[in-house]
């Protein structure tokens, strides 16, 4: 594989994670009902991808183990640029004139950039809407499990279910409320995480 123009196509690709970050924060918070972008500034939207990446060591994992796969699988057709199924995924089956290695080489580049686009449009979206559908779900039939106790400024305290928070804002249900509500960080004193009993 070639990747021609990568030094070009780098900042592109971090433009499109910052996008499907946003996207994906978007989709989530739209199923419970708040319009994200009115609660987040410029910071929270770079680091979006990031922190999306790095949330959970299995979603980390399962990412990386699939665009290692990915380089596998397409090692693997490199090897077999001959084979006819290959021919056709690479659209060389009816070019007049046999291809070059190099140029090969930069179709399965192109190709594998692709296809791993394609790939972490699909994560970030899939986060975004089976995430959000499981919160607002949880929330409607009153099956979330309180596990935050919020002090705030005020020294009041609340048990809470904690949606999410960015660097401006905390989301929240509280017990015995169905409504989502947002206080800004300025506001609280702490974020207790409760242990819940097995």
């Amino acid at each position: 594989m070639k990747f021609t123009n990568l030094e070009r196509l780098l900042p592109f690709g971090y433009l499109i994670l910052v996008i499907l970050g946003i996207v994906k924060e978007s989709v989530f918070y739209y199923f419970i009902g708040v319009n994200i972008l009115k609660y987040s500034n410029l910071m929270d939207v770079l680091i979006s991808p990031i922190s999306d990446l790095t949330s959970h060591p299995i979603v980390l994992g399962g990412f990386s183990f699939y665009v290692l796969l990915l380089y596998i699988y397409f090692i693997y057709i490199s090897k077999n640029t001959d084979k006819k199924w290959v021919q056709k995924l690479l659209k060389t089956e009816n070019l007049s004139e046999k291809p070059t290695d190099e140029e090969i080489k930069i179709r399965l580049g192109n190709k594998f950039l692709s296809v791993t686009a394609f790939g972490v449009m699909t994560f970030f979206l899939g986060i975004g809407i089976g995430n959000g559908k499981k919160v607002s779900g949880a929330i409607n039939a009153n099956k979330i499990k309180y596990n935050h106790s919020i002090t705030f400024s005020s020294n009041k305290t609340k048990i809470v279910y904690l949606i999410g928070s960015n660097s401006a804002n905390i989301f929240y249900v509280e017990k015995g409320n169905k409504n989502v509500k947002i206080s800004p960080i300025g506001a609280v004193e702490t974020i207790e995480f409760l242990k819940t009993k097995k």
